[in-house]
């Protein structure tokens, strides 16, 4: 038998593969006879299907003729691009920002000039990163540029294209329905009343179910090739190093602390610019199962993972910029073109092994809201007590509060973003609560405005309002705590959130990467607060090019039904 198998081993599975995909291709045609694509489910397994196809085409035919195609189409157009590489320089910068001129003007300037604000807001963060650079001198424009390039493509996409937008919502959709599958282990652990108790028995559940997700999909390969090819293209156009730009894909995915593993031989040599632009990405972006918590918040899903995929390259953008490349890189691209495979034997093993990695993640999170909103409320206490002593109360004058306070502080940073007059204070809360505690508790406040504008667009009768913001709808007798906002200004807050870059997540990154590369915690630990306030600036970044790009066609549409769950 075993030399039977190793003389037809390979045929033998050919031939079961071939035999397992006609069965499924014949499942598929049945299927569009039966319900003739007149329903979503249909038509998204006809193009589920098409793409397999396609990506299984694509790999077979690298495999078999990848040396004569490169041969004969690549190295040919590589050559010219080679020889005239001066002149398609400037033709192709010329022509991007032709087009970018043009498409402000006509898009934006004539139909939407309040968004321009948001355009100032862009030239603003970038000047600031410019001045307070650690070396203006040695700022390489490369990255700079290609770098928020991408990131405006991609907006563009998202939220000015009617099929990028729809794609997006459906995207939002299917990851939302995935989520939901959680609450069936949740029943079963906590009882049919799970989500009485919301963030520990419905949002934690999500979290476990997703880090087992993103375990089996590491198993299976499908993490390591979406991440490289990610990496190649950021490396190619924004002339990043392999380490930096691997570690930037992998933040679309998985966290700040789990995404610089990837790279973790080569820590220990990399540069200080390298380590910074590893940070940033950290503080910058958002993990997949955080993501994934968000929505259960009631955050639109769709502007979540557009938020996430734009953070990477605006990452690196800024990482440059605030902290260029001054040393020689001994980072090799063979370094990092083979990422370790999954130590896991098979799928079941590494579905069990990533719920088991969730448990320190969920313990982290939960321990962390309990200390920082117990600590808020004592803050808010406190800082209310001294308020009252000098006359501020209600209710002719707001309560003192952390919140009230960055209100004032922060209000610039919400203005230039492209808020609303009216919403920047509640904005600027956000942004305060989210840089001072944590993302969790700002879009737990976001979430509350969100549910209080449906409401209220709802609403047709008496209203009244206090110092604090909040509105009493007098027909229906409820409060709405917290306000209202306009759904530009709910837009702009979903992306300013999203990322880790927050006072408490600096003693997380600076832990992992120290245990990873115990010689360089001097070097980590000088970089760490110049990386968070990096991070601040991608989440505000896209915050500004999703105001400059905002139509209200793409307002907060694509959220889960919240009201179920507080």
């Amino acid at each position: 038998m075993d030399s039977f198998w190793e003389k037809h081993g390979t045929k033998v599975k050919r031939f079961i593969y071939l035999v397992l995909t006609l069965a499924y291709f014949a499942y598929v045609i049945y299927a569009m006879t039966v319900e003739k694509l007149e329903n979503e489910s249909s038509i998204r397994l006809l193009w589920m299907s098409l793409l397999g196809l396609f990506i299984f085409f694509v790999y077979v035919i690298k495999g078999r003729y990848g040396d004569k195609i490169y041969n004969v189409i690549c190295v040919p157009i590589v050559n010219f691009a080679t020889r005239h590489f001066k002149v398609l320089k400037i033709l192709f910068m010329v022509a991007v920002a032709a087009g970018i001129v043009v498409f402000l003007i006509v898009e934006v300037a004539l139909e939407t000039p309040d968004n321009l604000l948001s355009l100032l807001g862009m030239v603003i963060y970038v000047f600031l990163l410019f001045i307070f650079s650690d070396n203006p001198a040695k700022v390489r424009w490369r990255p700079v540029i290609w770098g928020l390039a991408m990131q405006f493509a991609f907006a563009l996409l998202v939220l000015k294209t009617s099929w990028g937008y729809e794609a997006f919502h459906w995207l939002g959709d299917r990851v939302q329905e995935f989520m939901e599958y959680a609450d069936e282990g949740a029943i079963f652990v906590f009882g049919d009343d799970f989500a009485d108790h919301m963030f520990a028995f419905k949002v934690m559940p999500v979290v476990i179910f997703f880090s087992s997700t993103i375990s089996i999909l590491y198993y299976l390969g499908v993490m390591q090739v979406v991440i490289l090819k990610i990496a190649w293209v950021m490396q190619r156009t924004m002339g990043t190093t392999a380490a930096e730009s691997v570690n930037a894909a992998g933040n679309i995915f998985i966290g700040q602390t789990e995404a610089p593993l990837l790279i973790r031989p080569l820590i220990n040599d990399m540069t200080a610019s390298e380590l910074h632009a590893v940070m940033v990405g950290g503080f910058g972006t958002i993990a997949g199962s955080v993501l994934a918590t968000y929505i259960v918040f009631g955050i639109p899903a769709n502007h979540l993972i557009s938020a996430s995929i734009m953070a990477a390259p605006c990452a690196l953008a800024m990482s440059k910029l605030f902290y260029p490349e001054t040393e020689d890189s001994k980072t090799k691209e063979d370094d990092v073109d083979k990422m370790e495979p999954s130590p896991q034997q098979n799928v079941i093993e590494a579905a069990s092994a990533g719920a088991s990695d969730a448990i320190p993640l969920v313990a982290n999170i939960c321990a962390n809201i309990i200390a920082f909103l117990s600590l808020l409320a004592f803050v808010n206490t406190t800082l209310t007590w001294m308020g009252h002593r000098v006359g501020l109360r209600g209710p002719d004058y707001p309560e003192l509060t952390f919140q009230m306070i960055c209100s004032y502080v922060l209000w610039p940073f919400a203005f230039i973003m492209g808020v609303a007059t009216d919403d920047c204070r509640q904005v600027a809360k956000l942004i305060g609560v989210k840089t001072f505690i944590n993302e969790f508790v700002a879009y737990t406040d976001l979430n509350v405005i969100i549910d209080n504008t449906d409401i209220w667009k709802d609403y047709t009768g008496e209203w009244e309002t206090n110092v604090e913001g909040d509105i009493y709808l007098n027909d229906l007798n409820v409060t709405l705590v917290g306000g209202v906002m306009e759904d530009r200004s709910i837009v702009i807050s979903t992306y300013a959130l999203c990322g880790f870059a927050n006072v408490g997540s600096i003693g997380t990154v600076m832990g992992a990467l120290g245990a990873m590369a115990p010689h360089r915690k001097d070097t980590i630990a000088a970089l760490a607060l110049r990386a968070m306030i990096a991070g601040n600036v991608v989440s505000f970044m896209n915050a500004c090019t999703a105001g400059l790009l905002y139509e209200p066609s793409t307002a907060t549409n694509s959220t889960m039904d919240a009201t179920a769950f507080y």
